[in-house]
């Protein structure tokens, strides 16, 4: 069994956002073709330890049996198919650095999004948690626990300039909403 945990980017109380477990049998790679493996892997994260692969370090390979995965609203198995076809969101990679930016140099723009909120939800720290192609989620913070609100956008986002409207027509910019009425 391994277990995967997804921590937030800024300090939270609690800062899982989700787990995923994945349930299977480890195989050892081929020694032929560790090398080209660890190259390969390399290519798109490089990282120190691979560097001794074949040289008194082994690759080994996880034959997935069943994954779950567990969040706030619950917890869901995910099939092997979907696991093995599932693409990276395209914004993985500037998530962090976006909602470090978003939580330290904009509550304006959460405290706009926070108006999407039921009032009763309004209260305590709010701050972003997580964003993804179809949404964003809030957390809020308040003494007996921590809620974690998901605001989807109208439609997937697929880049940054589809993330910056998603993102203010999420905050009711009358600006956006007015041209949006228009065409």
């Amino acid at each position: 069994m391994l277990e995967l945990t997804d921590t937030a980017p800024i300090p939270f109380r609690e800062p899982v956002r989700s787990l995923v477990w994945l349930r299977g049998t480890l195989r050892p790679v081929p020694h032929h073709a560790e090398r080209v493996i660890a190259t390969e892997i390399a290519g798109h994260h490089p990282h120190p330890a691979l560097l001794d692969v074949g040289h008194g370090s082994s690759l080994l390979r996880l034959v997935i049996a069943s994954a779950v995965v567990a969040d706030a609203s619950g917890a869901e198995p995910v099939s092997k198919e979907d696991l093995r076809d599932a693409e990276p969101d395209p914004f993985w990679e500037m998530e962090a650095s976006w909602l470090q930016h978003l939580d330290s140099d904009h509550p304006d723009v959460i405290d706009r999004l926070a108006q999407k909120l039921p009032v009763s939800m309004r209260q305590g720290r709010i701050r972003p948690l997580a964003l993804d192609r179809f949404g964003l989620t809030l957390r809020i913070e308040i003494p007996d626990g921590d809620r974690d609100v998901r605001l989807p956008f109208n439609a997937p986002v697929a880049d940054v300039n589809d993330l910056s409207r998603a993102v203010r027509l999420l905050m009711g910019c009358p600006f956006l909403n007015g041209l949006r009425a228009r065409h």
